[in-house]
């Protein structure tokens, strides 16, 4: 793509590592980039003044006051995907994922299906890589793509764009579950190839789910995973990548860390680091994912979830149910009303050493929190690696 649309002046607002590798990009083309975070201190209206467009970090809501007066002005808007999209080599082909869920396992699943068929592939957004900081990828590009990426592009577009499942989340940074839908859903505009749930409803769309026929059987557990591995097939062979590559790499593919990761087994328990399960979706899908008695760790931070509809739906084979971090008062509230008992055990280390002290052999104690992790620790992959230290510390 041309440089031609290449901004005199920019803004980025919110410098986590992907808005600052956003305003590094800009300044390698020479383009007079600034950057403000709420962090530092220098958030200011202010600095809008003489941009010619503003780019924002994952982490910056729609209701931030510098975003809604570029909005008020007439500046445009662009997330860092749109942004990387723009920096892009025109003959790169795009696989884009989004989703409430499996984002990152099937992203990865699907660069070990391309890396399987001998092509060039490079894994980037969300989790990975910013797409702004990729040096000239060439041949297949997946990317993990979030509703806040999503929420603010305008040429962005996919070769194959998948919609994995699409449930409430991030509804306190959305406001409604109406522009979370309506962010996710952009991932189609002018795809080439779509790739969604069984039922949605996606126009033209080629549809998946976990009881279809695959070329070999996935070695990550869940019915939840079935689904992914599903989408990652369709994804692939959409992509041109043949069968016995998809085959080879659903039957080695051990899934990612903080996803259903079995840590140890220690007298005959099982203890499973399931921290990515951020909402009640995933946490659903990751005690579904096992039919043995459960002694199951929930909470951390609020989203504005409702945890009703998620007490009620938990199987009778979660044998033990404690509770930490901020969200505890309301997941109890929920709990009680869906008539299930529960210990209020406070933190990390207390509810581990409680389950461990309950669980019997054949037994499984999971880490599938239902909630984010801010309260008690900086993001999911801290809170599932102090679960794996206790866990390897367990006598």
């Amino acid at each position: 793509m041309s440089d031609d649309w290449l901004p005199r002046r920019a803004l980025v607002v919110g410098l986590g590592r992907t808005g600052r590798a956003a305003l590094a990009a800009l300044e390698r083309r020479g383009v007079e980039a600034s950057g403000i975070d709420r962090s530092l201190g220098n958030e200011d209206a202010a600095a809008l003044d003489g941009a010619d467009v503003l780019v924002k970090g994952p982490g910056v809501p729609p209701t931030n006051s510098v975003v809604m007066e570029a909005r008020a002005r007439g500046i445009p808007v662009w997330s860092e995907l749109e942004l990387g999209y723009r920096l892009l080599p025109d003959d790169v082909r795009i696989v884009g994922v989004t989703g409430t869920k499996g984002k990152t396992t099937t992203v990865r699943l699907l660069g070990a299906m391309f890396a399987s068929a001998g092509r060039d592939v490079t894994l980037a957004g969300n989790e990975h890589t910013p797409v702004t900081e990729l040096d000239r990828p060439r041949g297949d590009l997946v990317l993990e793509l979030s509703s806040f990426a999503l929420a603010d592009v305008d040429r962005f577009r996919c070769d194959v764009a998948v919609l994995l499942n699409l449930e409430p989340d991030h509804l306190n940074w959305h406001g409604t579950l109406e522009h979370y839908r309506d962010a996710k859903l952009r991932i189609f505009d002018g795809a080439r190839v779509k790739i969604a749930p069984r039922g949605f409803g996606v126009d033209g769309a080629i549809e998946f789910g976990p009881g279809d026929q695959l070329p070999a059987e996935p070695r990550i557990p869940g019915a939840h995973n079935r689904a992914n591995a599903a989408a990652a097939t369709a994804a692939a062979r959409a992509a041109g990548v043949p069968d016995g590559a998809i085959a080879d790499a659903l039957r080695t593919f051990e899934g990612v860390p903080h996803r259903l990761e079995l840590v140890r087994e220690l007298r005959g328990v099982r203890y499973v680091n399931d921290s990515k399960a951020t909402n009640t979706a995933a946490a659903l899908r990751g005690v579904e994912a096992y039919p043995d008695p459960l002694h199951v760790v929930f909470g951390g931070s609020l989203k504005g979830e409702d945890f009703g509809p998620f007490a009620r739906e938990l199987p009778a084979n979660v044998r033990t149910i404690h509770l930490i971090g901020e969200a505890t008062d309301e997941l109890a509230a929920a709990l009680d009303a869906a008539g299930r008992t529960y210990d209020r055990d406070g933190d990390l280390e207390h509810a581990l050493a409680h389950a461990a002290s309950v669980a019997d052999e054949g037994d499984i104690v999971l880490l599938s929190p239902a909630c984010a992790s801010f309260d008690q620790y900086e993001n999911f992959e801290e809170r599932g690696d102090r679960f794996r230290e206790l866990v390897e510390a367990l006598p």
